[in-house]
């Protein structure tokens, strides 16, 4: 099934999102020579992110809510959107977002479309992720630290990039920069919820697993 086709762009409940549990998982290989010493090798060029929402259940109410997102995508088989509440913008802790927040590419005169990225950490060492689903009217960009007019660029919203205006692509060596607050792609991780009744109401959390979806 075609990856676009088979997302909803729709977000998961964010009352329930704040009591999730999880963060980024990376696939590392290690191998201990007979000196003691160990190689490591990455598996995945990038982080995936799972989660379990069943924290974020308190009432009835609320699992009756999840249940009925999950019956419309259908367990597993469509992508929708999740909100982070550690990690949700470009910029730092509780500040707001600003346009001069995340370098995303240094212009060369022509080029007019840019993806938005995220870097974790310096310059040297820093790991650059790809922001596939930016929050709708949230993006600001910037070009040599001046601001750009809204009307000037488009945003792709579903696919995580910017596209500036006939005649207004960046000129040489001109940074670019971006703000955003920005939700994950993610499915399901199971095809079904487990609830047990008799005791929910005394605090028997269903797990709810989600995944990453790197589209």
């Amino acid at each position: 099934m075609n990856s676009t086709l088979s997302f909803h762009e729709v977000q998961f409940p964010n009352d329930f999102a704040l009591g999730a549990t999880g963060g980024p998982i990376r696939r590392t290989e290690v191998i201990t020579l007979g000196s003691g010493k160990e190689q490591r090798n990455a598996r995945w060029a990038h982080s995936r992110r799972r989660y379990n929402a069943g924290y974020g259940i308190k009432t009835f109410e609320d699992l009756q809510a999840v249940i009925e997102f999950f019956e419309e995508r259908r367990g597993r088989l469509f992508g929708f959107r999740f909100k982070d509440p550690l990690d949700y913008k470009s910029s730092p802790g509780k500040s707001s977002v600003s346009s001069l927040d995340q370098l995303i590419a240094t212009g060369d005169g022509t080029t007019t479309s840019f993806e938005l990225t995220k870097r974790y950490g310096d310059k040297e060492t820093g790991y650059v992720r790809r922001i596939q689903k930016p929050v709708v009217g949230t993006v600001k960009v910037a070009v040599d630290d001046n601001p750009v007019p809204d009307n000037d660029f488009m945003v792709d919203w579903v696919n995580g990039k910017i596209e500036f205006n006939s005649g207004k692509a960046p000129g040489l060596d001109q940074a670019i920069t971006a703000g955003f607050e920005f939700d994950i792609p993610v499915r399901f991780d199971a095809d079904e919820i487990i609830i047990n009744m008799t005791h929910f109401e005394a605090g028997d959390i269903p797990s709810i697993p989600l995944v990453e979806l790197l589209l």
